[in-house]
This record gives C-alpha cells, sequence and structure tokens, in this order.
C-alpha cells in the first residue's frame, strides 16, 4: 500500500470512528416563531469606482446579472464606499474607476438603471459629503433618481463620516454633532430640490452609537438606518481560525441596533459588510471558510432583526479586485461564483419565511438554524470545525442539500447541492439527498467544515 493509499484509509476510518460517536440532538419547535425574513434580504455592496467601469453593471452583461439573479429575484445593491468621498459626477465627461478620482457619467448611469431592472434589485446610492459640496450632491442625485427610477430604494450621505477624521476629509477630532449638520445641510439642499427624496443613514463604521443618535435625530426624515461590519482590518492575525470563530463585539453591536430600530420604527441594514476589510485576507476569505462564515453571519444578522445585509464584491477602494468577493472577476469580462457566493446562495436557499427555535446543545463551532415557511420546515446544520460530527433530528422525513468543498482552505471546488454555478450564472442541485426516519428521528453525518440544509416534511 502506497502513502497515499494509506492515508486516505487513515482518514476514512478516522472519520467513521468520528460518525459512530454519540449524536448532537437537534430539535426544531415552530410553535416558537422569531424573526420574519424580508425577500430582499441579500445585497451586494459596490464601490463607486465599479459603476465607472462600462460593462460591468450592465443589462447586457448576460453573466453577472444571472448570478445575481441566481442569488435572488429580490435584492439590494448599495453603491458607495470609500471611493464615493472622493467621487464626482460629470453628465457628459469621460468615466474613471479610480481610488481618488472617479467620475461617473449619464452613460454608466443609464447603465446601472438597465442592470437594477434586469436584476429587479433596487438600489441605495452614497453621495461625496467627504470632498464634495452641497450642489454637486444635488446635481448627481437628479441623475440617479432619473436613471434609477422606481429601483432607488435611497440616498446615503457620506461613507463612513465617524472615521472621516481618520480618513482626512476633516479634522481630527470630527464628532457627531458635526457630521449632523453637515448632513443637514445637504439634506436641505437636496429636499429643496427634491422634495420626495429618501434617506438613509448614519453609514457608521465603528460608532454604533451614531445609528441610535441618527435614529433619534433625523428619524422621522428617513426610511433605512445603517451600518458597516468587518470582522476587522485584514492582517497577518486575519486566520481561518479567527474568522471562523464567535466575534465578541457582533452580539452588543447587533443588539444596539436593534433597540434604535425598535425605538424609531426604521429598519436597519448592514449596507456594507465582509469577512476582513482592505480588501479582505488572501488564502481566508477567498476559501471554504468564508462561504460557512457568510451562511452563519447572514443568519445571524436575521436573528438580530436585521433588515438584510450587502456583502461587498468587486474593486475595492485600493483599485484591485477583493478576495473576500462573492463574485470573481478577471477583470477581462469573466464572472464567477467564488466560495463566498455559495454561502449566500446557501442562505438564500433556506431563509425564506420566519426563524424558528432551535434546540440543540453543542460547541460554538456547531451552529443550527430553522426557518419555517407555512407548513415546511428548513434546517441547516454549518459544521464550522475540523471534524466530523453526527446529528439526531425530531423528523419523519427530509430531504438534504449539502454545502461542501475539498477542504476548508478550498479556493475552488465548491458546490450545493452537489452541483457548482455554472459558467453562465445558473445554479441546479443535482443531488438531492432522502432522509428516512426511525422513530421520528434522522440520523445525519456532517463532515468537517461543510454545512447541510435539511427540507423537513
Amino acid at each position: 500500500m502506497n502513502r497515499r493509499r494509506f492515508l486516505a484509509g487513515a482518514a476514512a476510518l478516522a472519520g467513521s470512528r468520528a460518525f459512530a460517536d454519540e449524536p448532537i440532538r437537534v430539535a426544531v419547535n415552530p410553535r416558537s416563531p422569531g424573526q420574519r425574513i424580508a425577500p430582499d434580504f441579500l445585497g451586494l455592496g459596490y464601490e463607486i469606482s465599479s459603476v465607472a467601469r462600462p460593462g460591468l453593471l450592465h443589462r447586457d452583461n448576460r453573466v453577472y446579472v444571472q448570478l445575481v439573479r441566481t442569488l435572488s429575484e429580490r435584492g439590494v445593491i448599495r453603491i458607495g464606499g470609500n471611493t464615493s468621498d472622493y467621487a464626482r459626477y460629470s453628465r457628459s465627461g469621460e468615466p474613471v474607476s479610480a481610488p481618488k478620482a472617479t467620475v461617473v457619467n449619464d452613460a454608466v448611469l443609464k447603465d446601472l438603471g438597465g442592470f437594477c431592472a434586469a436584476t429587479g434589485w433596487k438600489l441605495i446610492w452614497g453621495l461625496n459629503l467627504g470632498t464634495g459640496t452641497a450642489r454637486e450632491a444635488v446635481e448627481e442625485a437628479k441623475a440617479v433618481r432619473a436613471r434609477a427610477g422606481a429601483h432607488l430604494l435611497a440616498f446615503e450621505i457620506g461613507n463612513e463620516p465617524d472615521l472621516f477624521g481618520r480618513a482626512g476629509h476633516r479634522h481630527r477630532d470630527y464628532n457627531y454633532e458635526e457630521w449632523l449638520a453637515d448632513y443637514r445641510r445637504f439634506k436641505k439642499a437636496l429636499r429643496d430640490q427634491i422634495p420626495d427624496i429618501r434617506f438613509a443613514g448614519p453609514d457608521a463604521a465603528r460608532e454604533t452609537d451614531w445609528v441610535r443618535r441618527f435614529a433619534n435625530d433625523e428619524g422621522r426624515d428617513a426610511v433605512l438606518l445603517t451600518h458597516h461590519y468587518y470582522r476587522e482590518s485584514q492582517n497577518p492575525a486575519s486566520t481561518i481560525e479567527k474568522l471562523l470563530a464567535p466575534d465578541p463585539k457582533l452580539e452588543p453591536e447587533l443588539a444596539e441596533l436593534r433597540a434604535a430600530s425598535k425605538a424609531s420604527g426604521l429598519p436597519y441594514r448592514i449596507c456594507e459588510a465582509n469577512s476582513f476589510s482592505g480588501g479582505g485576507r488572501a488564502g481566508v476569505s477567498d476559501t471554504m471558510a468564508a462561504a460557512l462564515w457568510a451562511l452563519d453571519y447572514l443568519f445571524t444578522l436575521a436573528a438580530g432583526g436585521c433588515a438584510g445585509v450587502n456583502l461587498e464584491t468587486g474593486v475595492n477602494q485600493l483599485g484591485f479586485v477583493s478576495h473576500y468577493s462573492p463574485i470573481g472577476d478577471d477583470e477581462r469580462g469573466h464572472y464567477e461564483a467564488r466560495p463566498e457566493y455559495y454561502g449566500m446562495l446557501a442562505f438564500a436557499r433556506a431563509a425564506k419565511g420566519r426563524l424558528a427555535a432551535v434546540e440543540m446543545n453543542a460547541p460554538p463551532e456547531l451552529k443550527a438554524w430553522a426557518v419555517q415557511n407555512g407548513g415546511a420546515c428548513s434546517l441547516t446544520l454549518i459544521n464550522k470545525g475540523r471534524e466530523p460530527r453526527s446529528f439526531e433530528i425530531e423528523a419523519n422525513r427530509a430531504s438534504l442539500l449539502r454545502l461542501s468543498a475539498p477542504s476548508i482552505d478550498a479556493r475552488s471546488g465548491v458546490s450545493l447541492g452537489g452541483a457548482e454555478v455554472a459558467p453562465g450564472g445558473v445554479w441546479k442541485p443535482s443531488k438531492i439527498e432522502r432522509l428516512a426516519a426511525s422513530n421520528a428521528r434522522i440520523r445525519l453525518d456532517l463532515p468537517a467544515a461543510s454545512a447541510a440544509i435539511v427540507e423537513i416534511a
């Protein structure tokens, strides 16, 4: 027996032994309904510099349109990012995609409007508060509104204003009160020219308290509260283990956002998010680990009362296509589903309805989420660990789709339901497992670094 066969046999034996352990009991309680998941919960986020790339966000970019529609027939596109506070609108000027010198014109805005129509997704657009003027914001907002039409959800004024002092847009100690004065100055100019304009904000990066204060100060004249999220700024310590471990700041942040939402009556959205900021960490943000992180993160937000999330994709504020991009782009007209896309796709498949309570006693690397939709129930099990685990589910019969990859650090070979997303952007499962019960219980073996969607009849 050669070494490769020996190792394969040893791994199989180890796996069989692990699966033979006492399974973890899982029970769904449909009589304890939770948060309803909005049909447009899923979203994608783009730097405004992406819009300035002719042909990218265009209705004739058929593969890209299909990749978006495969995720969801309804969703939200958010255009903003750091580049938006350096960008300008020029009606007939040449479009320029650059980190600190982006120019958008009427032609690319028309393309974006067609893209929204082709995908059926709504649009949030960020205006330049960092280096722009109120007059320029009015001109740009009019142009965006004319091209986006009914797909326009809201405008944001400034990107991450709580970091303006650090970014150099304002003095070092720039605070909420000063931003609110700037915001209201721009808002008045915009409202004077576009009476029925809709606003979202404050688009904070870190200062969650700004959302509460904005909801109190501007809640009557806004339609959406917005905030950003990244695990941390990417660095050598941004590992797979850190990405998949619980983030201690997330739950308190969501609790504060939910309280602000409840007090103001406004929904809140994480309108810019991904694994590690600065384009992500290669070998982490572009792997199967990111798919598992995204799947669990999306459910965590839904359970936290969030109205939706925009995962960043494409070219970032540094001018390169981010490692964390759900949609791969070789910048030569070829697009593909990257690992994180599959986490989003699994969520889209499983998250149709209202969250239901799940009873499961398991370590933090194992997660269970249930969604009730009429008489049907979808149970998502996630194994973020490096060991296979077994589960025992209270059910009479079920079907199963697996989210899997060759390894936790695999950058390719990720599949859902035995199938990869086709080159044309279409996905269709090729392997749906049927699970039979014994004494009203179903046993499910879940390999390491994988997930499963169990449709309970």
